[in-house]
């Protein structure tokens, strides 16, 4: 790619909201139900069907809004927004355009490029739209099936301003932003059922112009690796066209990840073609300072804070603390862990190279349903520190832990695990091994030092990893210049 054109990147995120009921009517909201079996007659749009505001999803939108420094607006108001397609009921969608639920809103990004703000235009809520279930690809398919479970689920859509300038920067962009609504819990974050969907703009100038290109909308992107492998194509193949001479087309592209390619989907539509006005069954919707307050009360500890406090309360590398801080759920349960043991260390070590590898960092549900609990844990590294068991049987008793549930004192006591410390039971053993290996016992007194790391590996397989190290090297040094 030449460096002659600059990109221009803004991003549109749309994030289902975690509310048990729809945007506008009673429907349950919950992912994975039967096709056709949460709908009723408003959110399937039929005549004389009255809507009703989600208190919860406004209060989700500006617990939201705050967290990304927007100012919510006092008075705000919902519109119809026309256009035609299968999946939505009502030929409208229901949505705010002129007087959105909160504007002028910023994000620190921590980029390859360094630390700089994002921009948000805006944040406003709608109503999501149907699922179009297709009988093979697209542009194949020999029938369409249409599910309107999700059509009138609350959708939040936040709006970036165009200062994205690399594939990287949207990627990371995207990356944080998940991570604050994941944190509010307004919001799973499951970007492959769809409750977290991005759509990019993107266009080139040649650089130094400050005047926009013209641009172009990607959708289908359901991952943060998809967000930036289909923004570097679109930037290499309008760099491509552009140096040839085309015209750059406002058109929307499907992200085909299989390909690698983004392809053409439709023109892209104005604000004109959509036909907003207000919603008639709606009345303008006022949000009041106690209402914005109460809200602000309830925010959490977010993700950056967090990561910071973590660097500087535990003593942790950034490394560390970036995953550690990845979901609430995660920081909960090391914090919970680091505070219970007195040990932040040794527990984060434990949660990264241990926890880590069966439960996903960024998951909630499935880190309060893992099988060890805080408490497991921090019983887990006591035997450690008072020696009833050593770190390599700890981290069998871990697997154990594991599959039963069960907390580790329980495990040690069941199948005879404590460490053995006598020194008369561990000297029989360094004699015999000693006496079994003559010429590591040479190599050692001829200065390889490392041979007396396989002398103490072979007392511990020969007491099944129960002996106490330090008393295994103690004797070694001992009985080795007498040997």
């Amino acid at each position: 790619m030449t460096t002659s054109w600059e990109p221009v990147i803004g991003l549109e995120v749309h994030a289902q909201l975690a509310t048990r009921t729809k945007m506008f009517c009673g429907c349950r909201a919950s992912f994975g139900a039967e096709p056709n079996t949460q709908t009723c007659p408003v959110c399937q749009g039929m005549p004389g069907s009255l809507p009703v505001i989600n208190r919860r999803a406004i209060e989700f939108g500006i617990m939201t809004a705050l967290a990304i420094g927007c100012q919510v607006n006092a008075h705000n108001r919902f519109a119809r927004k026309h256009y035609y397609y299968p999946d939505m009921p009502k030929n409208y969608q229901i949505s705010q355009y002129e007087e959105p639920l909160a504007e002028h809103g910023h994000l620190l990004l921590d980029a390859a490029g360094g630390a700089r703000d994002v921009g948000i235009q805006r944040l406003h809520l709608e109503e999501d739209v149907g699922k179009l279930l297709h009988e093979g690809a697209l542009e194949t398919a020999q029938a369409s099936h249409v599910d309107f479970n999700r059509a009138g689920v609350p959708l939040m859509e936040i709006v970036s301003k165009p200062d994205l300038r690399t594939p990287d920067e949207a990627a990371a962009y995207l990356k944080a932003l998940r991570a604050i609504l994941v944190y509010l819990r307004v919001c799973d974050g499951n970007m492959e059922e769809g409750s977290l969907r991005c759509d990019a703009n993107v266009s080139l100038r040649p650089v130094g112009q400050s005047e926009y290109g013209t641009k172009v909308e990607i959708k289908n992107m359901n991952s943060f690796r998809n967000v930036r492998d289909a923004l570097d194509y679109e930037i290499r193949r309008q760099t491509r066209a552009l140096e040839a001479g085309e015209r750059i087309v406002q058109e929307t592209r499907l992200w085909d990840p299989d390909r690698g390619v983004t392809v053409s989907m439709r023109s892209k539509e104005f604000a004109h073609d959509y036909r907003y006005f207000p919603e008639p069954d709606l009345p303008p919707l006022d949000v009041q300072p106690a209402w914005i307050e109460a809200m602000r009360a309830r925010l959490p500890e977010l993700p950056a804070a967090r990561r910071a406090r973590f660097e500087q309360s535990y003593a942790l590398s950034a490394y560390e603390a970036d995953i550690l801080t990845q979901g609430r759920g995660l920081a909960d349960y090391f914090e919970e862990a680091a505070r219970g043991a007195g040990k932040p260390k040794a527990v984060a070590n434990w949660v990264l190279n241990e926890l880590l590898r069966e439960v996903p960092a960024d998951d909630d549900r499935a880190v309060a349903a893992c099988p060890i609990p805080p408490g497991h844990l921090i019983g887990l590294l006591r035997l450690i520190d008072d020696g009833t068991i050593s770190g390599k049987i700890a981290k069998d008793v871990f697997e154990k832990m594991l599959r039963s549930g069960e907390p580790a004192d329980a495990i040690v006591r069941r199948e005879g695990l404590t460490q053995v410390a006598d020194e008369g039971a561990l000297g029989a053993a360094v004699d015999a091994v000693l006496a079994a290996n003559a010429k590591v016992v040479e190599d050692y007194r001829a200065g390889k030092k490392a041979a007396l790391g396989f002398l103490v590996g072979q007392v511990m397989k020969a007491t099944q990893g129960k002996a106490n190290p330090g008393v295994v090297n103690r004797l070694l040094m001992e009985k080795l210049p007498k040997v």
